[in-house]
């Protein structure tokens, strides 16, 4: 049966069975190796990916459960590596092994959609259940807080950007 749902920001459509995990079908079908499998039963976090901005693990996610969903995995972020976290990331050099982290930026990322400044305590909560074997929680943290730093500057940065045009704008038609 073809499955149609949107990975990245494509439109896809997939004839797999119903009961494929997605983790799978965006490794071995659509080939974005990104998403790890850890543990197969939602306990790592490896594999975490958005589901309609949603963290979810894809590991235990029935590819029937998201048709005509929107999926985001690590590579839908950015392309080039610009995304805050991404960047926040590089700049405390947050992996040493690297095997858990793009689900560690997926669990973060959908923490800063939904909290642009969140507290330690709110950082703990949301990548709980991303397992890090190399222990790497403290600089995991440092970088969610440095990402959101990044996140409200570019913001502000855009927010001026959009008011200075405007400005202009309004001189421009009023001869000033």
């Amino acid at each position: 049966m073809p499955f149609k749902l949107i990975v990245n920001g494509r439109s896809t459509t997939l004839d797999v069975p119903g009961d494929m995990p997605l983790l799978w079908v965006l490794r071995d079908v659509l080939n974005l190796r990104g998403t790890k499998y850890g543990c197969g039963i939602a306990v790592c976090g490896a594999c975490t990916v958005h589901i309609d901005e949603q963290a979810v693990r894809s590991c235990i996610t029935p590819i029937a459960s998201v048709t005509g969903k929107r999926v985001t995995t690590i590579e839908g972020l950015s392309s080039d590596g610009s995304h805050a976290l991404q960047q926040a990331w590089m700049d405390v050099d947050v992996a040493q092994c690297g095997y858990c982290q793009p689900g560690q930026i997926m669990s973060a990322a959908a923490l800063l959609t939904k909290n642009p400044n969140p507290s330690d305590a709110e950082i703990d909560a949301s990548v709980t259940g991303n397992l890090c074997r190399c222990g790497t929680y403290l600089r995991i943290r440092q970088a969610i807080h440095k990402a959101a730093l990044i996140v409200n500057q570019r913001s502000k940065r855009s927010t001026s950007t959009a008011r200075n045009r405007s400005n202009k704008e309004i001189r421009w038609r009023h001869g000033k």
